[in-house]
């Protein structure tokens, strides 16, 4: 019955006007068996994936701490759980325990100087965290409490930077619209213990995925653009986020075209606005980002960057649902490459990337909130 009636309301979806499409894959799935997985998803020769773990709800973001253990954030769920890691060599985790529970929508997840931190829909809170024992000591608390919770986009990022300061995103409230609040379609930068507040960079529709490029203290993030325009516009963006930079965000997307709405009054905004390194298909949502760092891959992913690309909604055709791979040149130059594609074929979903990691062992690791899955892909061996 709920399979008719999903048929039913796509058919009525795909009526609509192309800047008002819904298109999406509405209806959960199982974690696909061995056989499809093996069969549907495309990775680059060499490399090979199966399931490391299942039955994770609503799974986004994935760290590793310093002994190999898997963290996972399940917002739906309220809670923080640890993958233990493989020790007996099996391709799975030797057990799982939720760390945390009882949060508003957490998101990300950070392990900085023995402490876990936790980005919440409205706060960030920590607790101390024994990596060797993988357990939490002592209360978990909040440390910023104010943020803007509510509206469009419910997830918030966290990470700590190269400077040993904190950096934490929060969406735009709307599709596009002039926010009220300074948080909102920002990045933000805190101490460690959550003071000195700063909006470190603004116009950033959603930036829920960003990292630091090996090597360096250069910071990129990816940022999911608007909706309805259109199949093919505008484009998801990476940038280089600076300091007091600003990203053209509701006034302008791309490469500083005026948008519909909000552009045409604010043409000194725009020509102030700093433009993306890079174009994503439009819709294709990145939701997570990882820089490689380990010397296990083959030389042309050293220092490359994995994107998961979540999938497309305002469409109709599908969009995204894959992981794709960013090459860096001496020049500057950005190329993109297809890494783990097959989650979508002719409109037939079974998995919805959201975010990856880089284990230990070498091995990339991908989450999957549409099964509550987690993947393991690794080059050279089964």
């Amino acid at each position: 019955m709920l399979v008719s009636l999903g048929v039913l309301l796509l058919g009525f979806l795909f009526l609509l006007p192309e800047r008002c499409t819904v298109n999406m894959a509405f209806l959960r799935q199982d974690t696909p068996a061995p056989a499809e997985l093996s069969e549907r998803i495309k990775l680059p020769p060499g490399f090979s994936i199966a399931v490391y773990a299942s039955d994770l709800p609503g799974v986004r973001v994935l760290r590793f701490t310093e002994a190999g253990d898997l963290l996972a954030s399940l917002p739906e769920a309220g809670s923080i759980v640890l993958l233990e890691r493989d020790r007996n060599g099996d391709g799975r985790p030797d057990g799982r325990r939720e760390l945390l529970g009882g949060l508003r929508r957490p998101h990300g997840i950070e392990v900085f100087e023995d402490t876990l931190y936790v980005a919440e829909t409205d706060a960030v809170g920590r607790a101390r965290f024994d990596a060797r024992s993988g357990q939490t000591l002592g209360e978990y608390r909040r440390i910023v409490r104010d943020l803007p919770a509510g509206g469009n986009h419910w997830s918030r990022s966290v990470r700590f930077g190269p400077d040993g300061l904190m950096y934490v995103t929060v969406g735009s409230s709307c599709n596009v619209c002039i926010e009220d609040h300074p948080w909102r379609a920002a990045m933000l930068r805190f101490r460690a213990d959550g003071s000195g507040a700063e909006v470190y960079a603004t116009g950033l529709r959603n930036t829920v995925a960003f990292d630091w490029r090996r090597g360096g203290d250069v910071l990129y993030g990816a940022d999911i653009g608007r909706d309805l325009l259109g199949d093919d516009i505008p484009p998801d963006e990476l940038n280089r986020l600076e300091r007091g930079g600003f990203y053209g965000w509701p006034y302008a997307y791309g490469d500083r075209v005026p948008d519909p709405d909000f552009g045409a009054q604010n043409v000194d905004r725009i020509a102030g606005s700093l433009a993306p390194v890079h174009g994503f298909a439009a819709h294709s949502s990145p939701t997570g980002m990882t820089f490689l760092r380990g010397q296990g891959l083959p030389a042309d992913y050293r220092g490359a960057a994995l994107v998961a690309l979540h999938g497309s909604w305002n469409r109709t055709e599908k969009q995204g649902y894959e992981v794709v791979s960013l090459h860096f040149a001496d020049d500057g130059r950005i190329t993109e490459r297809k890494f783990a594609t097959g989650f979508e074929v002719d409109e037939d979903v079974i998995g919805r990337p959201s975010d990856v990691a880089e284990g230990p062992d070498g091995a990339i690791y991908i989450s999957d909130d549409f099964t509550g899955s987690v993947y393991r892909v690794s080059f050279g061996g089964p």
